[in-house]
């Protein structure tokens, strides 16, 4: 079978290329910016012409894009879309509903909301990892004294002053920017639910639209409060979070950080750049004695992609609690969770001093995501569903 794979930097794009063929398919994958915009007439032309050359089983993407679903509805085609980003303001357009969808959803809480919602075009799904990729690559001695460490964590800080929640400064009334400060801290304090966006209430969203105003798509039925609480305070809670556990770590660990951000303000951190997704990163979470996930709390029950990643790297995993590992893993077993910042640096204190044990729910993680949660499978089982 042919598909048509649009792609815009989407991790994993190279892996499922290699899973799909594994499987007998043939993929044409175009790299098209074109794909991140809701209506764009050169992309609808080039479309056109690809899908005129030859026919396709379905048309495939990484993450919902309305553009390719409002074209696959044209031409009769089905569009199946794998998604690992949350927020992502895309799932909130009216073409979501197209009866050519197939979109599969890794936050069990986003697919009950929607498939709760009337939404028949949506799946739940974990996300995977390309098992043979990871077991191809050359984990020797060199790599492991390049990237050999304690605790490391890969992930953005978001602490670049264009963030969105800084567009608030100084433009909200002491009583707003209080009220928000307050219900952050709160925030912080709470493991397995997101409770800010039903604590926004209308003189709040009034004033932050009126500081910094947000217009909708116009094929889009996301609100005021969706946009503020998963985009604005989302990503700031995320700063503030990674911040504060990663200071409280440094102060009594070896800390590794991954990132393309700068962190002056984490003097004790040892701050080593980015590190590429396909070459670079498998080496880390290996050598690592502990690999941190700290979720955006937006993802509000997933498992990220990055904790599969540890997980499929034989890395061991120490992750905030997110309800969705207890569908699929064992925690204690296959990996561990922590639910407050002294939770965090008891459970690094000990597995840091207990070698084997450590070492064991590593081996355990990546059996169970090399058996059930590698791209081959994962695609065969969408598969199932689509064809």
């Amino acid at each position: 079978m042919n598909i048509l794979f649009w792609n815009w930097k989407g991790f994993g794009k190279e892996d499922i290329v290699e899973c799909f063929e594994k499987i007998g398919h043939t993929v044409n994958c175009i790299d098209e910016e074109g794909i991140n915009e809701r209506f764009n007439e050169e992309f609808d032309k080039r479309f056109e012409i690809e899908v005129q050359k030859i026919s396709y089983g379905f048309v495939f993407s990484i993450n919902f894009r309305p553009i390719i679903s409002q074209n696959c509805m044209k031409y009769n085609l089905k569009y199946v879309s794998i998604v690992y980003d949350n927020p992502l303001v895309s799932l909130y357009s009216y073409t979501l509903t197209n009866s050519c969808n197939y979109v599969f959803l890794f936050d069990s809480s986003q697919y009950y909301e929607l498939k709760n919602g009337g939404i028949n075009t949506v799946y739940y799904m974990p996300l995977a990892v390309n098992i043979d990729r990871i077991d191809r690559m050359k984990f020797d001695s060199q790599k492991e004294k390049a990237f050999l460490g304690d605790i490391s964590f890969v992930g953005a800080m978001y602490n670049e002053k264009h963030n969105l929640f800084e567009r608030f400064d100084e433009k909200l009334s002491e009583r707003i920017s209080g009220y928000l400060d307050g219900i952050m801290a709160a925030q912080l304090n709470v493991y397995g639910e997101y409770f800010i966006q039903g604590l926004l209430t209308k003189d709040v969203i009034d004033e932050m639209q009126k500081a910094v105003p947000y217009e909708p798509n116009r094929d889009g039925i996301e609100t005021l409060e969706y946009i503020f609480s998963d985009y604005f305070i989302g990503r700031k809670l995320a700063q503030m979070e990674r911040h504060n556990l990663l200071d409280e770590l440094s102060q009594n660990f070896k800390v590794n950080l991954y990132t393309n951000n700068k962190t002056p303000e984490l003097p004790k951190i040892n701050n080593r750049g980015p590190v590429d997704y396909y070459d670079t990163m498998p080496y880390v979470f290996r050598y690592s004695d502990i690999n941190l996930n700290i979720s955006l709390r937006t993802i509000k029950k997933g498992i990220p992609l990055r904790a599969i990643d540890i997980m499929g790297c034989n890395g061991f995993l120490l992750s905030n609690y997110q309800e969705d590992f207890l569908r699929h893993f064992n925690p204690g077993g296959d990996f561990v969770y922590f639910e407050s910042q002294e939770d965090l640096i008891e459970k690094c204190n000990y597995y840091l001093k207990n070698d084997k044990e450590r070492k064991q729910i590593a081996d355990n993680g990546y059996g169970k995501i090399k058996e059930f949660h590698n791209y081959t499978r994962r695609l065969n089982e969408i598969l199932e569903i689509v064809i």
